[in-house]
């Protein structure tokens, strides 16, 4: 599955559940079963023969990203333009947002012949959110740009005399005779994902964290050939950026409702968390932990923090080491700060719901949770082979 594709395509969860969903049952699979749940999706594939002694050997990441999400009255009208008020979702950087063209993408919810059905759409058309110029905001460059999120994320859709309210537009995607009940439509960033660098050695995209776990999980399930005794599973959760504690996320009955009929031993079993991880940023180097501070290209990022907001202990740290020696992958580790603290990744809710060691593993980036983010090719090789190594 080519990556930059990937990341084109998965403009929503829900997207990005359907192209994974696509790609294994294309024959990637090999015989996994799949179970999806929202914007969640679940692919197991049962071993040649199951045993007493038989594990799991999980691998988790998340389909969601920050952004903003369009409201259920989101219309406004001001100065003859027709905007759309958006609800923020998880933790983006409002400023990076501003002077893109965004595109509109998600899923509907209407009545046909007095029944509820989904739709998933991917709109045509390009919205924009407009700095304000530098004559109006004089001291932007010396102050920094502040914004409200109330007031300021407003995007501009269209004109005055076209269509008056946005559910008119969302309307026109439906089955002839559907009624619109509900919808979840979100904004992204249309420019595609590209190489970048002299050496084409970088990823420019929307959505890497965390759409380019997705793709080296599904990329070393589908190369796996199946197990003699090991259930692989590959887990994909909605919801992270939110706090995973809904159906489809990881701190929901999800994955246990998938695991429990399967005659696997919990204990003994393994996860790998994979979530982004954070570069040292070369005009920002005092913003990491100078003995721990991850490089784009260096490789691999354990990470771990004694406060859990990771899932890594001293277990599943030394299994992943060891996986890294044996397989000749690079590696690096992450701590932060004692005076910043870290976000977290659906390792931790997993690992003390099922009591499955867990360690929390990444790619290093740089923009994290910008509308445009950035990663290293090397590393992403990385996190394949690593991913491919453990299901082995």
């Amino acid at each position: 599955m080519d990556f930059l594709e990937f990341l084109n395509k998965s403009v929503t969860p829900y997207h990005a559940v359907e192209n994974l969903k696509a790609f294994f049952c294309a024959g990637a699979g090999k015989n996994a079963q799949l179970f999806e749940r929202g914007g969640a999706l679940i692919a197991v594939r049962p071993p040649l023969k199951a045993d007493s002694g038989s594990r799991f050997k999980i691998a988790l990441a998340h389909t969601d990203y920050p952004t903003l999400k369009i409201t259920p009255n989101p219309d406004g009208f001001a100065a003859g333009v027709r905007t759309l008020h958006p609800e923020i979702y998880g933790s983006p950087i409002f400023a990076s947002w501003l002077d893109r063209d965004l595109g509109y993408a998600g899923i509907l919810a209407y009545e046909l012949e007095g029944k509820v059905q989904t739709r998933l759409i991917r709109g045509e058309k390009l919205f924009r959110i407009p700095q304000l110029a530098v004559h109006l905001n004089r001291n932007v460059n010396q102050d920094g740009l502040k914004l409200n999120p109330q007031t300021d994320l407003n995007a501009l859709w269209t004109a005055v005399g076209g269509k008056e309210r946005f559910v008119e537009a969302l309307g026109s995607e439906l089955p002839a005779g559907a009624r619109l009940l509900d919808f979840d439509i979100q904004l992204f960033d249309a420019q595609p994902a590209q190489n970048g660098g002299f050496e084409d050695e970088w990823i420019y995209s929307g959505r890497l964290d965390n759409l380019s776990s997705c793709h080296a999980i599904a990329e070393a399930f589908a190369a796996a050939e199946p197990s003699e005794r090991d259930f692989q599973v590959a887990a994909f959760f909605n919801n992270e950026e939110v706090g995973s504690t809904t159906r489809e996320g990881a701190a929901g009955n999800f994955l246990r409702s998938v695991l429990e009929p399967l005659p696997a031993v919990l204990e003994d079993s393994f996860a790998l968390s994979i979530d982004m991880a954070h570069a040292c940023h070369p005009n920002f180097e005092n913003k990491s932990e100078p003995n721990h501070a991850p490089v784009l290209g260096g490789g691999v990022v354990l990470k771990t923090n004694s406060q859990k907001r990771y899932a890594s202990d001293v277990y599943s740290s030394a299994q992943f080491k060891l996986l890294c020696e044996q397989s000749n992958i690079p590696y690096q580790v992450f701590v932060s700060r004692n005076d910043m603290p870290c976000g977290s990744t659906v390792g931790p809710s997993v690992s003390a719901s099922l009591g499955i060691p867990t360690v929390d593993i990444g790619e290093p980036m740089l923009s994290m949770h910008s509308i445009r983010e950035m990663t290293a090719v090397k590393d992403h090789e990385s996190m394949i082979k690593l991913v491919g190594a453990f299901y082995r």
